[in-house]
């Protein structure tokens, strides 16, 4: 055992304590409410990043504040840029929580608390890999920065706005970010692509009030019946987005990306099971993984209109809405999406109500290079601190920023998760499993050393 593994053993429960006070921060960006607890959140984030002797800075935006912290430089060795985020989703529905989520427990080697995985355990085993190299070598083998975010679950509007400003000041050769999931429970993966969204409301409205459904009924264009019929013209029953010009740019899975994804010990059947289902549809001629990781996607996230009470009542509701998003894959545009979406909406709304279309926001996705001395480096780290070698694989969730990141920077990006696909993430009783929380630390503590040993010319 090396002095930082023994390090990291006599620290395990000092580095949880500090997971679980940064868990019970309710520091949610979506809602303004909880702007004083953002905040907080940010403070505390950067006291961690005082305590190694770093320069840090909480930066003010438009929004919620960003944390930058830098260490002196290295001379010739590499200066590695540290991103993630200190916000979380909202903790609707409650009453499915089995515990608080902002209190958290202890459970089947779990901590259980709202953003546990995505992404203050994961981004906190990034800090405390740092302090502990720190602790045990007196030094760190590479100049750090950090760059951690209060608004990457509503979108990074300031953080964007920031590097096209800072980009000098936060220029690095790598920059890693922990913020998505392992291949299986026990394989470790890096990942290679994300893919992007596209995201949006849609409210129909009908008449000035609700109206009795026997009275006007079959006189009046329903809302929610309309609603309904836009929802599912978007995508037909072989999972084909329907709407014109929406795979113009869609960056196809090559040969050899499938044959390395079929090769991957995946267990569709098990995938099903754990998500408690016995099946599933998508786009034909795509296999599970093939959808999930590179091919683009329409989803309704959340629906509403009408009675929503206990027992009956015939209303014909005066509107509706609903809330949906698309997952973009590489070369696909955002904006693109969003400017055909606009346009073909009125062929499909009939006459007797009006469509209000609002635009949240949208990133595009991204892959990024495997072959790089950055990406070797992780590669050994993975495999000292989980005992087996990672897989390379795509992840089918967005991390808005790594493009931005990734063509600004013109840096190599290392997509390190530690989460596992069961966590929860966005829903009741999001988890982290200790043990991975451990293994994360310790291979953040080793990627610090193999990138020292990468020597820039």
């Amino acid at each position: 055992m090396t002095h930082i593994d023994q390090y990291l053993k006599d620290n395990a429960d000092r580095f949880e304590e500090q997971l679980c006070d940064f868990l019970r921060i309710p520091s949610i960006s979506a809602d303004p409410a909880h702007k004083p607890d953002m905040l907080q959140a940010a403070q505390w984030v950067e006291s961690q990043l005082r305590h190694m002797d770093l320069t840090t800075e909480i930066i003010p935006t438009a929004g919620h504040p960003l944390v930058y912290a830098e260490s002196p430089e290295v001379p010739g060795a590499p200066t590695v840029l540290v991103y993630g985020h200190y916000d979380v989703q909202p903790v609707e529905p409650l009453e499915l929580w089995i515990t608080p989520p902002f209190e958290p427990a202890r459970r089947d080697g779990n901590l259980v608390a709202r953003g546990a995985t995505d992404d203050k355990g994961q981004v906190l085993t990034h800090i405390l890999g740092a302090q502990s190299v720190l602790a045990a070598d007196g030094r760190l083998p590479v100049r750090l920065k950090y760059l951690i975010e209060g608004e990457e679950e509503v979108g990074s509007a300031s953080l964007e706005t920031f590097l096209a400003t800072n980009a000098a000041r936060v220029a690095c050769d790598c920059v890693v970010i922990s913020d998505g999931c392992k291949f299986s429970r026990e394989i470790p993966a890096i990942n290679y692509g994300l893919r992007g969204i596209a995201y949006f409301e849609i409210r129909v409205q009908g008449p000035n009030r609700d109206l009795h459904s026997g009275s006007f009924g079959g006189s009046v264009t329903n809302p929610a019946t309309t609603l309904a019929r836009i929802l599912a013209a978007i995508v037909d029953r072989r999972g084909k987005v329907l709407i014109p010009g929406f795979y113009d740019d869609v960056l196809p899975l090559s040969e050899r990306e499938r044959r390395q994804f079929a090769a991957l010990p995946f267990d569709e059947a098990q995938y099903f099971a754990d998500i408690g289902v016995t099946g599933a549809t998508g786009e034909e001629g795509y296999t599970t993984l093939e959808r999930r990781w590179a091919r683009p996607t329409f989803d309704v996230c959340g629906i509403w209109g009408g009675y929503q009470g206990e027992g009956a009542k015939t209303v014909l509701p005066a509107k509706a809405g609903a809330k949906f998003s698309f997952r973009l894959v590489p070369n696909q545009s955002p904006a693109k999406i969003a400017a055909a979406l606009k346009q073909w909406l009125p062929d499909v709304t009939p006459p007797g109500v009006t469509v209000e279309l609002i635009e949240f926001h949208g990133a595009p996705g991204v892959i990024v290079p495997l072959d790089s001395p950055y990406v070797e480096a992780a590669a050994r780290a993975v495999e000292h601190a989980f005992g087996r070698s990672p897989v390379y694989s795509r992840e089918g969730g967005s991390i808005p920023i790594v493009t931005t990141f990734y063509e600004t920077l013109k840096a190599d990006v290392l997509l390190l998760g530690w989460g596992q696909d069961d966590d929860n993430t966005h829903s009741p009783n999001e988890k982290f499993s200790l043990v991975d929380f451990h293994r994360g630390i310790k291979a953040s503590a080793r990627l610090l050393q193999e990138l020292g040993q990468i020597h820039k010319g």
